[in-house]
């Protein structure tokens, strides 16, 4: 199905009778925030559109890319159930401060096994701690486009920590670019955003069982 996108900035990938999948621009939150100026959401904005759509997952404010919901609550308990059995293949883009030569794993993929700690006090960052959930993310160098001294990544979160990304390269020592939350050192943001996008969702058809995948193209 083609991206349409409405009056309100609501790019629909996909649609049925059971689920949905958003194009999120980077920069929206994913679900309301506290505080008046922080209620337009993507979630919001679909609500508008399509009064059944329930979140089923998030994504950074400053994380752009595909965004599933589901339509009503036995399809949201049925995409949950899909994402806490790790049933949800995600990939994202992102282009990282540093150069990283491909790893020697099978298909050329690396592992970042640190576990993720949130302290309270410190929220919403997190930080790498032995008191923090088992965290795991593969990487492999991508081609295409990135700024000299830099390295263009695919990602694949095999857990869902929040931030987990972001954390995961910053702790390497290649944080992704435009990240002001764990890099701010590095400066003003290239193009204005943080270079980390959600370029593609798989996964079965919640009803029929039939294998979908789809996809997003990173905007940078």
């Amino acid at each position: 199905m083609t991206a349409t996108q409405s009056q309100d900035s609501l790019v629909t990938v996909y649609a049925d009778d059971a689920l949905l999948v958003f194009d999120k621009p980077s920069g929206l939150h994913s679900v309301p925030g506290r505080g008046e100026d922080k209620q337009d959401c993507l979630s919001a904005r679909a609500q508008a559109r399509y009064p059944d759509a329930l979140v089923v997952h998030r994504l950074d404010r400053d994380t752009s890319g595909l965004l599933l919901m589901a339509r009503g609550k036995a399809m949201q308990s049925a995409l949950s159930r899909a994402f806490i059995a790790r049933a949800v293949d995600k990939r994202y883009v992102a282009v990282v401060a540093g150069i990283l030569a491909p790893p020697s794993g099978a298909g050329g993929w690396g592992d970042i096994d640190l576990p993720i700690f949130l302290d309270w006090p410190d929220r919403p960052r997190r930080s790498i701690d032995p008191r923090g959930k088992p965290s795991l993310t593969r990487w492999r160098v991508l081609p295409g486009p990135a700024p000299a001294g830099c390295t263009r990544l695919e990602l694949e979160p095999f857990t869902g920590r929040s931030h987990q990304l972001r954390v995961h390269l910053q702790a390497i020592g290649h944080p992704i670019l435009g990240d002001t939350l764990y890099a701010p050192e590095a400066g003003p943001p290239p193009a204005g955003r943080l270079l980390l996008h959600a370029w593609r969702l798989s996964f079965a058809h919640p009803v029929s069982g039939a294998p979908l995948s789809l996809e997003s193209p990173a905007p940078f």
